[in-house]
């Protein structure tokens, strides 16, 4: 029996991101999903490295890969959509854990409950607070793209930057890990290569 789970995860790399907003330099799934693993996995670091905590890093670099992979059934839906009411967020969520359970019925039964972990987790503990760091990661990486954008001479990007700064710094206010990848971290970010030197 063959089953479709990896190669449907592979068609990450054709969702397409923000999709309302003139881009100057598409983003895919794929793109988003191994920068928000990478900070994930950092923002997680530093809170043990830091702060003391038992974070499974490598754990959180996983869910940050799997994070989205229910759009590639629902597709990406824009933000100003997603959080119109609390009847859409709702809606959206529901239609999100049918998207997962959909996709992980394509693993086998003996392997479906490592992955039910990667997106369903326990929600409890260290990975309630984890999967926040993962949350934060997310947010992190849509601020990059805002920046990048920006930096790019795409004004469209401006309100959207603007809402997401704030979200941030709200996370910062909670989250000592943002607030250190934010000091020390997002500054280069739409730096030139020679910049980053």
């Amino acid at each position: 029996m063959t089953y479709s789970f990896f190669a449907t995860i592979s068609r990450m790399k054709y969702i397409e991101r923000w999709a309302l907003m003139r881009n100057s330099r598409p983003e895919n799934l794929s793109e988003h999903a191994m920068e928000v693993a990478m900070i994930a996995h950092a923002l997680c670091t530093i809170g043990n490295v830091r702060y003391g905590r038992s974070l499974d890093a490598d754990q959180a670099a996983l869910i940050g890969i799997y994070h989205d992979a229910s759009e590639i059934i629902t597709g990406d839906m824009p933000t100003p959509v997603k959080y119109y009411s609390r009847q859409i967020r709702e809606a959206y969520k529901e239609v999100e854990a049918a998207a997962e359970s959909h996709l992980l019925e394509r693993l086998p039964e003996d392997i479906r409950p490592v992955y039910e972990q990667i997106f369903r987790g326990t929600g409890t503990g260290d990975d309630a607070y984890m999967r926040r760091l993962v949350k934060a990661a997310d947010k992190l990486s849509a601020l990059i793209k805002c920046i990048e954008e920006e930096m790019a001479g795409n004004n469209e990007f401006r309100t959207a930057r603007t809402s997401t700064e704030a979200a941030v710094e709200r996370m910062a206010e909670e989250l000592p890990e943002v607030r250190d990848f934010v000091s020390e971290f997002l500054p280069p970010y739409g730096s030139t290569l020679d910049e980053l030197g």
